[in-house]
C-alpha cells in the first residue's frame, strides 16, 4: 500500500508540468519563448493547440491516479504519446540546436521520468495482481 501511495503521488506531482505549462501556454501563448517582432498567428493557434493537447494529456495522467494498479493500458499509451513529444524534441535538436532550460527539462521528463513511471506503473500493477490473487483473504468484501 506504501508503494502504491508512492507512485499515485510521484505520477500526481509530474501530471502539475502539463497542468501548468499547458495551461498558462494556452491562455499567454507563445509569448514567453521570446518577443519576435511579429508571432505569426498560425504559430500562435498551433502553439496554443499542441499546448490544449499538452494539458489533456496532464488531466488524462491525472484519471490514473485512482486505482493505478488497474490503468494500464492508459498509462502506457499516455506514456507513448509523451515519449513520442520527446523524440519530436531529438529531431529538434538535431535540425536547429539545444533548446532553452525549460525545455531541456521537458526532454528529461518525456525521455526519461515518463518511461520510468511507465515501468514503475507496470511492475507495481504486476505485483499487486500477484498479491491480490494468491491471496484467499484478498477475495473477502469483493
Amino acid at each position: 500500500m506504501i508503494e502504491k501511495r508512492l507512485l499515485q503521488v510521484v505520477v500526481a506531482i509530474a501530471c502539475l508540468v502539463p497542468l501548468s505549462v499547458g495551461g498558462q501556454s494556452i491562455l499567454h501563448g507563445p509569448h514567453f519563448l521570446g518577443h519576435p517582432p511579429v508571432i505569426p498567428v498560425d504559430l500562435d493557434s498551433h502553439f496554443r493547440y499542441i499546448s490544449g493537447i499538452f494539458f489533456a494529456v496532464g488531466i488524462a495522467f491525472a484519471t490514473c491516479i485512482p486505482a493505478i494498479e488497474a490503468k494500464g493500458p492508459r498509462f502506457r499509451l499516455l506514456g507513448a504519446l509523451v515519449v513520442c513529444g520527446g523524440l519530436a524534441r531529438v529531431v529538434s535538436l538535431l535540425s536547429v540546436g539545444p533548446p532553452s532550460a525549460g525545455h531541456i527539462f521537458g526532454f528529461t521528463m518525456e525521455l526519461g521520468a515518463v518511461p520510468l513511471l511507465m515501468l514503475w506503473q507496470t511492475a507495481f500493477a504486476r505485483r499487486y495482481l500477484a498479491a491480490s490473487t494468491s491471496s484467499p483473504a484478498s477475495t473477502l468484501g469483493k
